[in-house]
């Protein structure tokens, strides 16, 4: 970026700018007309000055010019205007006054929406320019550039920079002339009060900067506070779990308090002088107004000021005041701004960022194949010790290359450096011609592939993270309303922003060898499946939703395979195992809201104890006569609950097993039984509520309290249709059962049951499943349950998943892509030493015609790789293996087509 603010400003804006500014310039007219009518109006109007002859009636609206008498002299008349009497010229000349107060309103409400629309194109820019240099952050750059900090940056520390731009140089124009002109009016009407006023402007255009340089330094160690603090407590987020570990709250909140304290002093410096400044500015604008009426009503006592030159002059410096005070704000934080600016342009300086390499047209469909050679290859240390010390090796492409680590950091060095994750090494290393360092960005991405230790996955869909690799450029646009596109697109040229949309089609299908999103899935989920993510995936379908509107064929098919796997469970003696959803009987395996409702939550005032609540489902078990049956119900659950607990420590298992009552609500239950011993007559509402929630997650086959007889489930069943048509007219937050339909708010597996899973029976889950199974495969669902398992969210940073699941999305997102050199540093550490050495072989297999760079431990694999690599005092030595112990047999040619993708 330019480290100048205002020429980045001009560079970006300069046509905009000088729009608005000839706009600004063609309203001063107006502004000085608007000015000069209240003179018109007292001298003229009010005090009779164009009736001073005797005249009846005087000319409005009279436009003439006076020709100089070097043209040959004369008037030129443009208009006679019109002949009105004293009342008439007066409301006239009210009346065009209003005109340009109108005419002036206009302008500015013009400029100001012009500067807004100014200042937010160029935000737009900013954090887009930003955000891409944010990319090119080098990994070494990274390892001391906090995410937090720069979020900051781009989200909060560049918005006032954004809101100054549109003020960058249309508001000093634009102040500065209506300054002038008022100026100007009043040196026209008397000149000592226009020198007065003039002198009052320079005391207050050279004190007043004075005082604020203070404030700037003040700013600046605000500003760089703030960031320290969000940035501390995105560390404290990260590392929560260390704090809960070794119950550091104290030290962590008086070290945040600390930090809050010292931004707290600044501020209340800032405030301070901020606000003395401010006093001294508007005594300074009150003292003329002062030296107006005294000297200019002497002026006027003398006879050598009228007095509608004197209301004119004090009218134009009413008008003065707000742009000389706005001019001084704007110098404030034009100075406030550049410090900001410059403290992002430090932030995001050239040294932190990898160079713009192009690639030239064809290059990235250059394989990386060939002599790979690196010579005087030199790694220091943090401390200055060498790591690598004039290393070199020389190896043909593809080749499957072990870097056996010495137990020291060389192997994951080099392992980096191959993978271009680090520029913190000196000597050379080619492929071919080709220099390694010097290879551009979008080619090293397109067919290089790193997996490192701590991989790395997005918010989304499991499918988004693998086919993330196959997005780097959009293959075909989407339909879109074409009027919508174009403004789209303009708004994007005008602000440097890429005109692509994400709607278009950015996964390159070619490139994995799929034909379409259909054929691309089947790929992902054979790779998943020969990771060992195949149960997985199939168990996410299970926990899955649809949308049966838009997968009609296959909520059909579903509702088929309830109906086989009811039969399956008839005919095979194991109608035990699952309850059925009933709309005429009562599921003891549900809990009683679930009974009551006979559908699935869709909002959250429908979900757990918000039910108890709810106005219409209150109002419907009121109208069923249910509620204090069910209030009752709760008085003995909450009886029962603070016996059992009475003693026991938070965390018990109990606590989990009865999940009615948390540790930490067991006290307020135990008051509102207390109250209710002493006879304090009906319980409140609120206890009541707090009652009714209790009974809601009652399951008798689960928690066996004996609280329900078949009367009370023979009550709750008939006031299902009840609760249906309360529900049905006044609310959508429930999604009803029915046994001939696809229910779109239940997962999957309760479709495909539709019902629950005894608790008396042993095995049951173990058996139900294996079930599902057998029909799944039997009706050949298997695939789309999967396709489903894609749509998996795994969460911030992937935390929904395991280590091992992470593990394995970020290998398959590394092989989908077909890399010419995958490097493999840590990956694999999640998983055991049988399943990694089968998925050595998985890699090697996969990658026949690639080559293969993995950091191994030991040497006790390395005999599966076609060249080893170990490293001795700094150097590199290169052993290749006669007879690789691992290397399967190629694949089939079909098969080699589909997986790797051989390229002639």
């Amino acid at each position: 970026m330019e480290k100048s603010l205002f020429r980045y400003i001009w560079t970006h804006s300069k046509r905009d700018q000088l729009i608005v500014c000839a706009v600004v310039l063609a309203s001063l007219p107006f502004y000085f007309m608007s000015l000069d009518l209240p003179r018109q109006i007292v001298n003229q109007a009010i005090q009779g000055e164009a009736f001073r002859d005797g005249n009846p009636t005087a000319h409005f609206l009279h436009l003439s010019y006076e020709w100089p008498r070097w043209l040959g002299g004369g008037t030129l008349e443009i208009f006679e205007g019109f002949q009105v009497g004293r009342l008439g010229l007066l409301f006239g000349l009210s009346t065009v006054f209003l005109f340009f107060v109108i005419i002036n309103g206009a302008f500015k409400y013009w400029i100001n929406v012009a500067k807004g629309i100014l200042g937010e194109r160029m935000l737009r820019r900013m954090r887009f320019d930003l955000f891409s240099m944010m990319l090119r952050f080098t990994p070494d750059a990274l390892r001391t550039v906090k995410a937090s900090e720069t979020a900051t940056i781009i989200k909060d520390e560049v918005e006032p920079i954004g809101g100054f731009i549109g003020d960058a140089f249309i508001t000093p124009i634009f102040l500065g002339m209506q300054a002038i002109t008022a100026l100007a009016f009043i040196m026209i009407q008397n000149v000592w009060l226009g020198l007065i006023a003039l002198a009052v402007i320079a005391i207050q255009f050279t004190i007043i900067p004075r005082l604020r340089r203070e404030l700037l330094r003040l700013g600046r160690q605000r500003q760089i506070a703030s960031r320290q603090l969000a940035g501390r407590i995105a560390e404290v987020q990260d590392g929560i779990e260390v704090v809960h570990v070794h119950n550091s709250y104290g030290w962590e909140r008086a070290e945040i308090g600390e930090r809050l304290f010292n931004l707290f002093t600044i501020r209340l410096k800032i405030y301070n002088r901020k606000f003395f400044v401010k006093s001294l500015n508007n005594f300074l604008a009150q003292l003329t107004p002062f030296f107006f009426y005294a000297i200019g009503g002497y002026f006027a006592l003398r006879g050598t000021l009228d007095i509608g030159q004197l209301v004119a002059v004090i009218g134009a410096y009413r008008e003065l005041p707000p742009p000389l005070k706005e001019l001084i704000d704007w110098d404030q934080q034009r100075l406030d701004v550049q410090v900001k600016y410059d403290q992002v342009t430090q932030h995001f300086s050239e040294e932190r960022l990898a160079p713009l390499l192009e690639a030239g047209e064809g290059a990235e469909d250059q394989r990386l194949v060939g002599p790979f050679v690196a010579e005087d290859i030199r790694v220091a240390g943090p401390h200055g010790d060498m790591i690598i010390e004039g290393g070199a090796f020389a190896i043909d492409l593809p080749a499957s290359v072990a870097l056996v680590s010495n137990g020291g950091g060389a192997a994951n060095m080099l392992a980096r450096i191959v993978a271009r994750r680090t520029s913190e090494f000196s000597g050379q290393i080619r492929i071919g011609e080709r220099d390694l360092t010097q290879l551009p960005i979008s080619l090293v991405g397109r067919r290089i592939a790193y997996a490192g230790v701590d991989p790395i996955l997005f918010p989304g869909s499991i499918r988004d993270n693998l086919v993330y690799g196959l997005r780097s450029k959009p293959l075909g646009r989407i339909e879109e309303e074409k009027r919508e596109m174009d403004r789209r697109i303009a708004e994007a040229i005008k602000t440097g922003n890429p005109v692509e949309s994400i709607a278009d089609q950015w996964v390159d299908y070619e490139r994995v060898g799929a034909r379409d999103e259909s054929d691309l899935d089947r790929i992902l989920l054979d790779l998943l499946d020969r990771v060992g993510m195949g149960d997985t995936i199939y168990l996410f379908g299970l926990a899955g939703r649809i949308d049966p509107e838009r997968h009609m064929a296959l909520a059909e098919r579903v509702v088929e395979a309830r109906r086989r796997l009811r039969e399956t469970f008839q005919s095979n003696g194991m109608a035990d195992l699952v309850e059925p959803f009933d709309p005429a009987r009562y599921n003891s395996q549900a809990t009683v809201a679930e009974n009551l409702l006979f559908g699935v939550p869709i909002s959250e005032e429908f979900k757990g104890r918000n039910l108890a609540e709810n106005g219409q489902f209150r109002s419907a078990i009121d109208r069923a006569g249910l509620t204090d049956d069910l209030v009752r119900m709760g008085l003995q659950i909450a009886e029962t609950m603070t016996e059992i607990f009475e003693g026991l420590p938070p965390g018990h298992s109990l606590f989990e097993q009865f999940s009615f009552i948390g540790a930490e609500e067991l006290s307020e239950f135990e008051a509102i039984l207390r109250r209710r011993a002493r006879g304090e007559g009906n319980l409140k509402r609120e206890d009541r509520t707090r009652l009714l929630a209790l009974p809601l997650a009652y399951i008798e086959a689960r928690h066996r309290l004996g609280l329900l007889d078949g009367r009370l489930m023979d009550r709750i069943v008939e006031a299902r249709g009840l609760i249906r048509e309360v529900l049905e007219t006044s609310a959508e937050g429930v999604e009803f059962y029915d046994p001939e339909r696809y229910c779109a708010a239940a997962p999957l597996r309760d479709n495909l049951l539709f019902g629950r899973v005894s608790y008396q029976v042993a095995n049951a889950r173990m058996r139900v499943a294996e079930a599902i199974g057998t029909v799944v495969r039997e009706l050949d669902l298997l695939e789309d349950i999967e396709r489903i398992g894609l749509d998996y969210q795994v969460g911030t940073a992937g935390r929904l998943l395991s280590p091992q699941e992470r593990a394995s999305v970020n290998l398959v997102r590394c092989l989908v892509k077909r890399p010419d050199i995958l490097v493999i540093d840590g990956a694999l550490a999640p998983f055991d030493e049988a399943r990694s050495q089968q998925l050595l072989e998985l890699l090697l297999e996969f990658l026949d015609q690639q080559s293969l760079f993995m950091v191994l431990p030991n040497d006790r694999q390395a005999g599966a790789f076609d060249v080893q690599l170990r490293f001795r005092d700094g150097q590199i030595i290169t052993e290749k293996t006669a007879a690789p112990a691992l290397r399967p047999a190629r694949l089939e040619p079909e098969t080699a087509q589909r997986v790797t993708g051989e390229v002639a």
